[in-house]
C-alpha cells in the first residue's frame, strides 16, 4: 500500500532588501577649469631669512619689485628676520609669478605657497 501524500503549498515571505543607489561621485573638471581655479585662488608670496641679504636690501626690494612702503617693508623685513619667514604679498598665483622671479634674481629666498 503507497502512501498519497499530500501536496501542500508553502508561502515563504522573503524581505524586500533595499540597496541605497545614491553614489557620491567626484564632479568632473577639465584641466582648463582646473587651472583657471588654480590660478586664481589666493596663493601667497613667502621670503625666508638668510644670512646673506642685508636689511637694506630686503627693503629695497619690497618697495621697488612689490611697491611696498618703506614702513610696509622694514616691518616686513623685521618679521622675515625674527620668525624666519614672512607672508610679503597674497594674490592670484599668476599675479605671484613673475614678482617671485624678480625677487629670486635680485638674491632673496622667495617661494609661492597656496596656503598659509
Amino acid at each position: 500500500m503507497f502512501l498519497n501524500p499530500k501536496f501542500t503549498r508553502i508561502n515563504y515571505s522573503v524581505p524586500q532588501i533595499t540597496y541605497n543607489t545614491d553614489v557620491e561621485v567626484e564632479e568632473e573638471v577639465s584641466i582648463e577649469e582646473a587651472l583657471d581655479t588654480l590660478l586664481n585662488e589666493p596663493s601667497y608670496l613667502v621670503i625666508y631669512n638668510d644670512d646673506y641679504n642685508t636689511f637694506d636690501h630686503v627693503i629695497d626690494c619690497l618697495m621697488t619689485i612689490l611697491g611696498h612702503t618703506s614702513i610696509q617693508s622694514e616691518q616686513l623685513t623685521v618679521l622675515i628676520h625674527y620668525k624666519g619667514k614672512a607672508v610679503v604679498k597674497t594674490a592670484p598665483l599668476d599675479v605671484l609669478k613673475p614678482l617671485k622671479d624678480a625677487l629670486i634674481e635680485k638674491g632673496l629666498s622667495a617661494v609661492i605657497e597656496s596656503e598659509k
